[in-house]
């Protein structure tokens, strides 16, 4: 489903507030029609990446397009773009009813119906006001939105805060539904990627501050690869690649974590075994800013 027209091009995009960067030297390329997952550690720079994206900042430096225009001063871009987030402000005086009302004014793709049979599925009466909602119901409210608005470039960023995971199982269901009804560009961000993975064509990795790569999901789990075996054996096969972890685990045996370059032909190694990693855990390892992890804050506590 993916097109072959460029909706969002950065290209050494900066931004700073003040002293403090928060998203620096960042490029990407993102194609009409596609399901791209934003990841990052906290702080990272993803709600900052998406709200430059959106037009609601303005860069530092560098240059940024959406559908061929600058999103911070387009109306074109505002008017074909929907940004759902936790920090969605809406008027308080207006029913939940009355706030959709509002928007199918100002969206011309907006769906009605489809918006009506959600709020009865969630049991959200049109007639609650959002202030008197809990934390994961005000997320649904929102999710609804992004969902009727058909934008074609709707950004969510973390728009499962507060469901649980059977309301959040209903929103990835109904993301793709929506989507393969009505495709557009849809930027989505989330600390649960082992929930989203399936939905996803493509990743962007975003790491303190920095873009990190692009990749599809099977290539994220392709290029980190977790080995089990003696010292000697995993030590021949660490010093082929780069490595992201090294821990003991027994006597005798040790684990070890490396990216890769290119495919690994596993018969080549019999005496290691090789552990498969979800999309998560790879991610993990990616990002991981001190080797060892938890586990050698211990290991040097029991040898002090």
């Amino acid at each position: 489903m993916k097109g072959e027209l460029v909706v969002i091009e950065c290209k050494n995009v900066s931004k700073k507030y003040r002293r403090q960067t928060a998203l620096e030297d960042f490029h990407c390329s993102i194609q009409e029609n596609t399901i791209t997952g934003v990841i990052g550690r906290n702080g990272a720079g993803k709600s900052t990446f998406m709200k430059l994206v959106a037009g609601y900042l303005k860069k530092s430096h560098g240059e940024v397009v959406v559908m061929g225009e600058n999103p911070f001063t387009s109306l074109k871009v505002s008017a074909n773009t929907i940004m759902i987030d936790d920090n969605m402000s809406l008027p308080t005086t207006l029913t939940l009813g009355e706030l959709l009302k509002s928007f199918a004014l100002f969206y011309p793709n907006w769906n009605d119906p489809l918006a009506n049979e959600l709020m009865a599925y969630f049991k959200l009466s049109p007639k609650m006001y959002v202030q008197n909602l809990s934390k994961g119901m005000r997320s649904t409210f929102h999710a609804i939105i992004g969902f009727a608005a058909r934008c074609p470039l709707t950004v969510y960023d973390e728009p499962t805060t507060g469901m649980d995971s059977a309301v959040r199982k209903d929103f990835y269901r109904a993301l793709l539904k929506d989507y393969l009804a009505f495709p557009r560009t849809i930027l989505l961000s989330s600390h649960h990627l082992e929930e989203i993975e399936n939905l996803l064509e493509d990743v962007f990795i975003i790491h303190k501050q920095l873009y990190f790569f692009s990749i599809s999901i099977s290539e994220l789990k392709e290029s980190v690869v977790a080995v089990k075996g003696s010292k000697m054996e995993v030590d021949r096969f660490v010093s082929m690649h780069e490595k992201l972890d090294y821990n003991k685990t027994i006597p005798g045996t040790v684990m070890a974590v490396v990216k890769v370059s290119q495919y690994v032909h596993r018969e080549n190694f019999p005496q290691l075994t090789f552990i498969n990693l979800t999309a998560n855990e790879a991610f993990i390892y990616l990002t991981n800013s001190q080797e060892g992890g938890i586990d050698r804050v211990f290991e040097r506590n029991e040898l002090a």
